[in-house]
């Protein structure tokens, strides 16, 4: 669950906290939940109390152990906004990756209310970390053409849209102070179709802004057999991303001092 990813846009992923609930139609079919429920009551596994939301403190330190630069994806596995994960943690994984700055950050959230909150105060000091990319996730109108508009008015630098399962067309975007765009469709054993038709439009409010598109899947039952190719190519844009050399380990033993030291 951390060293390698295989989700097409991210290098590793990192779980400070795991398991999560639903809040919107995205939710219906989600992998997390229905990967931890595989091991509910298995002892000793890491999904032994299956989705249940845990805070994970054994994996705070991860990133500065990491000593290879790689994008991160921050809680595949959760919501690092949920309202069940007090403050203070927040600020504890917001530290860590603003020590471990070697790494890009990819924090993706549902819950964009909380976020914006928390970046107007307890989180206003990470609101200038480039290396930390703030996102949400969108599935239809309903939900996701507000949670767009909450992450436009957050005070951070990097701000970024997954737009995964896309459930319905959402027309074209107002990407204002976006950064970046990720389209895919559900996948798995009762995944909802996706129609090109929905996604052509999103394709060129990126391209009128300017914007990296990342193509990440059409999804389905088999989501290998349907590919990745939209309109006969495949998109896989980013952001710029800064190069930054791979720290020596007296720098990562002096990094975790410092994070032991206040967090």
């Amino acid at each position: 669950m951390s060293i390698i990813s295989n989700i097409e846009w991210t290098d590793s992923t990192w779980n400070p906290t795991r398991g999560c609930s639903k809040v919107s139609a995205g939710c219906k079919n989600c992998y997390a939940e229905t990967f931890a429920e595989r091991f509910r009551g298995v002892k000793g596994h890491p999904f032994e109390f299956g989705f249940d939301l845990r805070v994970i403190k054994e994996k705070l330190y991860e990133p500065i152990k990491w000593v290879s630069p790689r994008k991160i994806f921050v809680n595949s596995m959760s919501d690092l906004f949920h309202e069940k994960i007090d403050d203070e943690y927040i600020y504890k994984v917001f530290s860590v990756m603003k020590i471990a700055d070697w790494h890009t950050y990819q924090v993706l959230t549902k819950r964009p209310e909380r976020m914006e909150k928390l970046f107007s105060s307890k989180l206003k000091e990470f609101a200038k970390c480039e290396h930390i990319w703030i996102g949400v996730s969108v599935e239809n109108k309903n939900h996701g053409l507000q949670r767009i508009k909450v992450l436009q008015q957050t005070n951070v630098s990097m701000r970024f849209l997954s737009i995964e399962p896309l459930l319905e067309d959402i027309g074209e975007l107002n990407l204002n102070k976006i950064n970046w765009v990720i389209v895919g469709g559900e996948s798995g054993p009762r995944a909802r179709p996706m129609k090109e038709e929905w996604v052509i439009p999103i394709l060129e409010s990126c391209n009128k802004a300017q914007i990296p598109f990342f193509f990440k899947q059409w999804g389905g039952v088999r989501k290998h057999e349907t590919g990745r190719t939209l309109k006969g190519r495949i998109y896989n844009s980013f952001p710029r991303i800064e190069s930054k050399e791979a720290p020596i380990r007296q720098t990562i033993v002096d990094k975790l001092k410092i994070a032991a030291s206040f967090i």
